[in-house]
């Protein structure tokens, strides 16, 4: 985090932002009779925060994918010398801008266009912005520039989707958007480079507002009406998301239409990602949760809960009343001290291997002592923050079905009646890690009602956990794999355990429950929940009896070795 510096430049410029603060509010509150929705500006203004510093308990898992490793886009990571070497980049694409601005029209034109809304974009940012109003806007409009110019490279993915019922339109637009991108072709295509920028401008941190884009765009010089000059953008910024998102879908009107109202790239694609869940599915889902909340509290599944923990309290009782006797030092003793006794007392040369019997006695009862600690506790497990559903193997060694939907996340959702799972394509690469963690951050952040996508991952890290997993989902047509191998994507999967608070979503959580009760009533679940409650369940004991066989064994074995036991047998 930058510090504050202590100077008396620095005073200054506060004294500055606090008395223009101050202005502009007392402006605003004696113009509020003519204007009476200046009365709600500091909410406004509180509302517009969307650039957030990423959460600690998320940022301390992985860093390298919350930070920029190339280029610094905005004011968080500006100051980093390590990232100076794009600052080349950055000019290039302002000389572009220029050079395509309207005719009269100076690149210090938009400056001054960016620093007259200081207030409103520094009200973007969570975190406190050490930068003067001048420096802050040239910081903004050269970065700016260059995201829109790198952005553009993406256009073809848009323009090959959506059709536009005016021909004219659509091939100003296109020429438009391919005319100006050819620039950035030359450095920007280099796989490598490319990829590296791509996962940069997507982080959290790396954020900078889109109006602030909307501006640079606005400066272009375009003979096109205002409808094909915002066409082109949103074409820009659609391309854009559809390249980089891991889910993708049938585009929707709507999204397009409010495309431009949303507050930065990360948002765009959260939004791109998350808008398929309609508010009435959701009302439906928390009527259908409340409905099995008061099933559940009900006197007959409290009296079935009871009989259930009655029946575990009998077959479990006699493994911990052993365990407790076996844990006494007095049954240690009993079992040990007649061997040393007989030892001492004969002291004859087999006395080592009655010694070694004694000790033998006692690893055994450590052994049982553990094994029935283990019992105690089943729920203690070292992954306590993974959902607890089946992996894809187990699911489908039980006749789970995969299948692929045509949809966004809304369209999740486990068949009862015929086993089948159903989940939305989704597209993993090398840049997935960065943007899924980076969406879960930002969902993390902007603390939506219900964390969706946070929830999701959460799902897919239950149901993923080897590269068997991975290949049955591959085979199904829902995961499509760009990266080496299986295994790393199971990797990835199973590297997202961290969740910055506990996110419950109905839709989700319906189909995690649906999911968890046709595993749990299947034959084979059913005969392998039987072995392990009463075979294993009794291992304990039936190891104390085989101890207690092998030390009477060994005792005859011992003492007709001294006596010759052989002699009182001949007589018969």
């Amino acid at each position: 985090m930058e510090t504050f510096k202590a100077s008396s430049t620095h005073d200054h410029e506060w004294v500055i932002d606090l008395s223009r603060a101050l202005e502009e509010d007392l402006e605003s509150h004696n113009n509020s009779s003519s204007f009476p929705d200046n009365d709600d500006h500091d909410d406004e203004l509180a509302s517009t925060v969307s650039i957030f510093n990423v959460p600690k308990a998320l940022l301390s898992s992985k860093p390298e994918v919350y930070t920029p490793q190339v280029i610094a886009l905005g004011p968080y990571h500006h100051r980093r010398l390590e990232l100076f070497e794009m600052e080349r980049c950055k000019l290039t694409s302002a000389k572009q801008v220029q050079k395509n601005m309207k005719p009269g029209t100076k690149f210090r034109d938009l400056v001054h266009q960016i620093s007259s809304n200081d207030v409103h974009t520094r009200a973007c940012y969570h975190r406190y912005l050490d930068f003067d109003q001048e420096t802050l806007a040239w910081l903004f409009a050269i970065d700016a520039s260059f995201l829109l110019e790198y952005l553009q490279t993406f256009s073809s993915y848009s323009l090959d989707i959506y059709k536009i019922n005016n021909e004219g339109s659509t091939a100003s637009a296109r020429s438009s958007v391919m005319g100006r991108h050819l620039m950035m072709i030359d450095y920007t295509r280099r796989r490598t480079v490319h990829q590296e920028i791509l996962r940069d401008i997507i982080m959290l941190e790396n954020q900078i507002p889109l109006m602030l884009i909307r501006e640079v765009h606005g400066f272009h010089d375009q003979q096109d009406n205002i409808q094909v000059h915002e066409l082109v953008l949103v074409t820009i910024l659609m391309g854009f998301c559809k390249y980089i998102s891991p889910i993708k879908y049938l585009e929707d009107q709507n999204f397009r239409q409010k495309c431009l109202t949303k507050s930065h790239l990360l948002d765009l694609l959260y939004d791109y990602m998350v808008v398929p869940f309609p508010p009435e599915i959701t009302d439906k889902e928390q009527k259908d949760m409340g409905k099995e909340k008061e099933e559940v509290t009900s006197w007959f599944a409290s009296a079935v809960w009871a009989i259930i923990n009655f029946i575990k309290f009998i077959n479990c009782a006699p493994v911990h009343f052993i365990a407790k006797i076996l844990k006494s030092k007095v049954a240690k003793l009993l079992i040990t001290l007649p061997w040393k006794v007989l030892v001492t007392f004969l002291n004859f040369s087999g006395k080592t291997a009655l010694i070694n019997l004694a000790s033998s006695a006692e690893n055994v009862m450590e052994d049982v002592e553990n094994s029935t600690d283990s019992i105690a506790n089943p729920d203690e497990s070292p992954l306590v923050e993974e959902l607890a559903i089946p992996s894809v193997r187990e699911l489908s060694k039980i006749g789970v079905k995969f299948r692929p939907t045509k949809g966004g996340l809304s369209t999740i959702k486990f068949d009862k009646f015929l086993g089948i799972f159903h989940f939305p394509v989704i597209h993993v690469n090398d840049n997935s890690d960065v943007v899924l963690r980076n969406l879960v951050a930002y969902e993390a952040s902007a603390a939506p009602e219900t964390m969706i996508f946070t929830r999701y991952t959460e799902l897919m890290n239950g149901i993923i956990d080897t590269e068997e997993d991975v290949r049955i989902l591959r085979e199904a047509g829902v995961l499509i794999n760009r990266m080496k191998s299986d295994k790393e994507v199971a990797s990835l999967w199973n590297g997202m355990t961290k969740s910055v608070r506990v996110t419950k979503v109905q839709i989700l959580d319906r189909a995690i429950e649906s999911t968890n009760e046709y595993y749990s009533t299947s034959r084979k679940v059913k005969m392998k929940a039987t072995m392990k409650k009463y075979v294993y369940g009794s291992w304990p004991c039936l190891t104390f009896l085989a101890a207690n066989a092998l030390l009477c064994f060994t005792t005859v074995q011992a003492v007709c070795t001294v006596y010759q036991c052989s002699r009182f047998f001949h007589g018969f």
